[in-house]
């Protein structure tokens, strides 16, 4: 017995409220034949799938055979329309890729019965329904009629209590209509039937029970029904409802059948990633010989360095407690799991070998003469590097400033467009990736030249690697070089980096460039004289900085008006020479256009110490000198007044700035109030924070100081201030010319931090060492690079899956909505969509590993003529392949999580209206 006990319910969309129905009370008997009316509107669906669980109301109950719906849970009302509900639509709604007997099976599979069972009821429910000789066919095979009478017979296969039809012959002619409405009389001898129509004569002639809806209320039942009040009893699960795995891969693998074009497309685009990593495994030992005769002759290129902050990377390497560890381990019971604490032991590893060197004391150790290490060190020296802070800007023939200092591409780019969106913007994300290792397009216009030994300005390393094809070598501070490739070229945003391409050029043809079409490629050439004459203009970081009349200083880089007057004061840089790699050279490796002598980074180091902004912040080190506010406040009231003092020195931008984040953090519940602030601009926003900062209290202050106001540290301004300390360097190279000398000067730091104190003792990674311990390490990190980069493929892969999945979700909405009627849950939607992702990642997998194979024959033999040995064979073991068909798997499960979790979400109701 279906009770419905002041049921109402509302749809809100928006500020628009629609009741559906409006306090409905309504019982039905065991069996009759009850027929709903009304106009469009009145609510019948809506009554309809609140009856079949599809959707909920708002308030009221729901009473099936004494038991309320109240505390319904997901897994009870999916149990509820499993068990006890059957479902007739207008228009069928059966899954187009099954047959059949497979369409009437589904609400069975649902319920857990067997497959001999579900076969027998199902063809048996067929029968009933006059359509037991086309169990075969698919639904696209069959006619209106015959299609409504599938849907009845899978509405009744589970012997539901009782049969919802909304419409059931909505779409039929009426010879067809009145065949399935003796069909359904039929049914409601022995069950409830509930029908929703606006057949009105069809209704009065077969239905039992006519009520009438309007405006969501019942306005006339022709029969209705008062049972004796009984107890409700507390809720119970109705049975088991869920798909069983193999019915998820079945549904799954008949969706991808029906396009197994697409299906093979998308398998074959995703194992393009196991391809590459497959081929790059088996490759790996075909390219060992080549990786170490390169290594063997570039390793006296690379110096002992030795960073302010360092990972010990030889003592990680030759550290055995993890090794140790698993070799020691007793087996394990059976029946028990054990944990493995590896992963913990390796990032305790890491920590630990993570060190700060004290740098100073060792460069007093190397300034030395008397020091053992100074009997091993080669040509090139010991090589102290600074952080110097610098900017560079040219002029170009328009009288344009250029900046110059930061790569030479973006130094392009800035001048065209400010749009992080812009195809230039998103070209110059996607190449920098790619580019090859030294490529000057790439590179730091500026860098600095390898000091000499005996006061040279330029080592002989470098001389002896590059011809002075024009000029000189620099000999003061301020004399640069210009470095050209082998062929004379500098790339072409360079040059426009060096102000030597006027900007309306430039900007024609980053015009071309980012309209995609074919680029017009123009030539410019410049005579050694004409590069001669080019003059830069260094700004040292400490003259970007001005006093203000508070005593603040005011960082002014950004603002063109200061920077041209700034360019007057600047460091005139003047090119003294033009340099081009020898051919061949071993140590020919600067990557960039200007190279500078160690003459300049000294100037610069010394002007930065000695300027105001750094004294004065000597002079006040527990002071903010940029914002007059405390580095490290004594308490919360001296944090509020700092912060008072710092809002009131604000300009107008930044007061907006503020009042813009504290409406976010005070209004985030009011996107209508946001949006209003949005429509004012600067003035009125900052007006609008002085307002309420003239009433706030202590604690809004406080606030901001912690969470708005940034007091920054002693040590981070000085270093913006350009600060350096020629007794503290950031980093020490020290060059040897043979691998016994290598090999020494380690013994030297060795004995060195045996000598020194536990804080002195150095840190640091001997490349060649590594190199030379282990080729063999060398080829498997190299081959694990490479499958990083292809990596990239299998995520573009995963991706792809998604976006797969996803139209798959799309195409197959309605199938969702039909499931979740049969009872389906959430679960079982999700599980579905996760079959389909595994199928094509097992597919994908399979795939790549022959098309590997197949690759690997013709990649032997030419292995055999490029190393003119035959002893090289590229293979794949079985076990890598295996993994490989895992790794492809995982990654499609993954691509496809995020849709089948939507799919699962899909509001049954909406899912069983789209098309």
């Amino acid at each position: 017995m279906l009770q419905i006990r002041d049921l109402s319910k509302q749809y809100v969309t928006g500020n628009l409220v629609q009741t559906a129905l409006d306090h409905v009370s309504l019982s039905f008997r065991d069996n009759e034949f009850a027929a709903i009316l009304g106009p469009s509107g009145a609510g019948k669906t809506t009554l309809l799938n609140i009856i079949g669980g599809l959707d909920h109301y708002d308030s009221g109950d729901l009473v099936i055979n004494q038991m309320s719906t109240k505390q319904y849970k997901s897994r009870d009302w999916d149990s509820y329309r499993n068990h006890t509900i059957g479902f007739v639509f207008q228009s069928y709604n059966l899954i187009p890729h099954q047959t059949i007997l497979s369409n009437v099976e589904l609400a069975l599979t649902i319920g857990g019965s067997r497959k001999r069972e579900r076969q027998i009821r199902a063809k048996a429910a067929l029968e009933q329904v006059g359509l037991g000789d086309q169990i075969h066919k698919r639904p696209s095979q069959l006619s209106g009629g015959q299609m409504q009478r599938v849907a009845i017979a899978r509405a009744l296969v589970n012997q539901p209590d009782i049969l919802l039809a909304d419409e059931p012959t909505g779409a039929l002619d009426s010879e067809t209509s009145v065949q399935v409405m003796e069909l359904l009389k039929d049914v409601a001898k022995e069950r409830l039937v509930i029908m929703v129509t606006h057949n009105e004569s069809l209704a009065e002639h077969y239905a039992t029970r006519i009520i009438s809806l309007k405006d969501g209320a019942i306005i006339r039942d022709s029969d209705p029904f008062e049972p004796d009040q009984k107890k409700i009893t507390e809720h119970k699960n109705m049975g088991r409802s869920s798909i069983k795995l193999p019915t998820a891969f079945a549904l799954s693998l008949n969706n991808l059948a029906t396009k197994k074009g697409r299906t093979i497309l998308t398998a074959f685009a995703s194992s393009i990633g196991i391809i590459g990593i497959a081929l790059i495994l088996s490759l790996s030992n075909g390219i060992y010989d080549y990786i170490g005769r390169i290594q063997k002759e570039t390793m006296t290129s690379y110096p002992i360095t030795i960073n302010e902050q360092s990972v010990d990377f030889n003592r990680m390497m030759g550290n055995k407690t993890m090794e140790g560890t698993v070799k020691n381990k007793k087996a394990h019971e059976k029946g028990l799991v054990y944990s493995n604490s590896s992963s913990l032991a390796m990032m305790n590893q890491l920590t630990s070998s993570l060190t700060k060197n004290n740098l100073t004391e060792f460069k007093n150790y190397l300034d030395d003469k008397q020091s053992e290490i100074h009997r091993y060190i080669g040509e090139n020296g010991i090589k102290y590097s600074y952080d110097v802070g610098f900017d560079v800007y040219s002029k170009n023939q328009d009288g344009a400033i250029i900046d110059t200092s930061t790569n030479a591409f973006q130094a392009a780019e800035q001048e065209q467009t400010n749009s992080l969106s812009s195809p230039l913007s998103q070209f110059k994300e996607s190449v920098m990736d790619m580019a090859p290792q030294g490529d000057k397009m790439y590179a730091k216009t500026f860098e600095e030249l390898l000091v000499g030994s005996n006061q040279q300005q330029v080592s002989n390393v470098v001389k002896n690697s590059y011809d002075m094809v024009y000029g000189k070598w620099p000999q003061k501070y301020n004399e640069v070089v210009i470095v050209l490739d082998e062929k004379n070229e500098i790339p072409t945003t360079a040059l426009y980096a060096l102000g030597l391409i006027p900007t309306k050029q430039y900007n024609r043809i980053m015009k071309e460039i980012e309209s995609g079409k074919a680029l017009k490629q123009e030539e410019f050439h410049y005579s050694y004289e004409d590069l001669l004459k080019r003059k830069f203009y260094l700004i040292p970081s400490c003259d970007h900085y001005i006093k203000q009349k508070n005593g603040t200083y005011k960082n002014v880089k950004g603002d063109n008006l200061y920077l041209e007057s700034m360019l007057d004061d600047a460091v005139k840089l003047q090119v003294t020479g033009i340099i081009r790699p020898i051919k061949d050279a071993k140590n020919a490796t600067l990557t960039g256009v200007v190279g500078y002598t160690n003459a300049l980074t000294h100037y610069l180091i010394e002007y930065a110490n000695q300027s105001e902004i750094v004294k004065e912040q000597e002079a006040n080190p527990d002071v903010n000198i940029l914002n007059g506010m405390k580095f490290s406040p004594k308490d919360d009231a001296a944090k509020v007044s700092d912060a008072k003092r710092y809002i009131k020195n604000m300009g107008i931008s930044e007061k907006a700035n503020l009042c813009s984040q504290l409406a976010s953090l005070m209004l985030g519940n009011l996107p209508a109030e946001l949006k209003r602030l949005t429509s004012l601009d600067e003035v009125q926003l900052a007006n609008m924070a002085d307002t309420y900062l003239a009433m706030a209290d202590d604690d809004i202050f406080l606030l901001l100081y912690n969470n708005y106001i940034s007091t920054g540290n002693y040590d981070n301004n000085m270093s913006a201030f350009g600060y350096v300390s020629l007794d503290a360097p950031s980093s020490i190279s020290i060059y040897a010319d043979t691998f016994e000398a290598k090999e020494a000067i380690t013994n030297s730091i060795q004995k060195y931090n045996e000598r020194a104190k536990a804080t002195d003792r150095i840190t640091y990674t001997d490349f060649i060492a590594m190199i030379t311990k282990s080729v063999t390490k060398m080829v498997t990190a190299v081959t694990y690079v490479l499958i990083a980069f292809v990596g990239v493929s299998l995520i573009v892969s995963s991706i792809m899956i998604g976006i797969i999945t996803y139209i798959s979700v799309l195409e197959r909405t309605k199938e969702i909505g039909i499931l979740r009627a049969m009872g389906a849950s959430k679960r079982n939607i999700s599980q579905v969509f996760n079959a389909e992702t595994f199928i094509i990642g097992t597919l994908s997998g399979v795939l790549g590993i022959i098309v590997s194979k197949l690759i690997l024959i013709p990649s032997n033999l030419f292995m055999h003529s490029l190393l003119e040995r035959t002893d090289v064979n590229a293979s794949l073991p079985f076990g890598n392949a295996i993994c490989l068909i895992l790794l492809s798997i995982l990654l499609t499960l993954i691509g496809g999580w995020i849709p089948s979790k939507k799919a699962a979400k899909r509001d049954p109701v909406i899912a069983l209206r789209s098309e």
